[in-house]
């Protein structure tokens, strides 16, 4: 219990700790690898991509820059779920679920530093924050107006069900283009459900079936977002921020029919944007 007391959860203030920074053309970028092994600001041209630390009166883990979600995306209804016949209770952290994995409030080790790249690593904890184990690990890299995220993410000893992407916190744009095929619908709970339907209006906080790039507009600058995960989060209900996140699967996954890791498998997806 001393372990789980002692975890931070998405609201507690998550400094971003020292940065490194890499610079690559028109792009340069902080990452902080305590915080989360998080992206911490993209800047393109000089200007600011992402809602940063502290901004916007919110110093809350879940809040600020673009980070990794690992073991899974957005909540588990009230942090349970099944997995080859036993049931798993997980720390509920946000409105009596839990949500966006561990990744996000742990730091990462950095295993490799280039002049445009960096690695980092996490072994994911074995214990009552995720009984699984297993590593992740992520590959970020510069272009002269692009940055690639990279995340791979192994079982361990024992299979383990998985969903993972990235969660950036974008500074408003003026539009947005997205023109997803399918929502998931969201119950009372604020949680997603089957079956599919058909997209609704803005405002989101929705998890979609896409496979389209999806474009933002800010300040006279095009940035377009692709991945190779078919399914798109995006959040922006709020007046400060856009959240544009590809993901392996939905939210609350682990009781909609997860994908599983067996022992020692892998799983890796990839995330790229591109300032036009």
């Amino acid at each position: 219990m001393a372990a789980e007391a002692a975890f931070p959860g998405p609201l507690t203030e998550l400094p971003p700790g020292p940065l490194l920074t890499l610079a690559h053309g028109a792009v340069s970028i902080d990452v902080a690898p305590a915080a989360g092994g998080r992206v911490a600001q993209i800047r393109v041209d000089g200007v600011e991509q992402l809602v940063g630390y502290g901004e916007y009166g919110s110093d809350a883990a879940i809040a600020w820059g673009s980070y990794p979600m690992v073991p899974w995306c957005g909540r588990v209804r009230d942090g349970r779920f099944p997995f080859e016949g036993q049931a798993y209770q997980l720390p509920r952290n946000l409105g009596g679920h839990a949500i966006h994995g561990v990744g996000f409030v742990m730091p990462w080790q950095v295993v490799a530093q280039s002049q445009h790249g960096l690695e980092l690593a996490l072994e994911l904890p074995h214990d009552g924050r995720w009984p699984f184990g297993g590593h992740a690990r992520q590959r970020i890299v510069l272009e002269p107006r692009a940055l690639l995220l990279e995340l791979a993410v192994s079982a361990g000893a024992r299979a383990m069900p998985l969903t993972f992407g990235w969660h950036p916190w974008f500074r408003k744009p003026e539009r947005l283009e997205f023109a997803p095929s399918a929502m998931y619908p969201r119950d009372e709970s604020h949680i997603a459900t089957l079956p599919l339907v058909a997209p609704a209006p803005p405002p989101w906080d929705d998890c979609f079936i896409n496979t389209a790039p999806v474009v933002l507009h800010r300040g006279g600058q095009v940035l377009r977002l692709s991945s190779n995960c078919d399914h798109w989060v995006v959040y922006d209900g709020t007046a400060h921020a856009t959240c544009v996140e590809p993901q392996t699967g939905p939210a609350d996954a682990f009781n909609l029919g997860a994908p599983r890791l067996q022992p020692g498998q892998q799983a890796s997806a990839w995330y790229r944007m591109e300032w036009d």
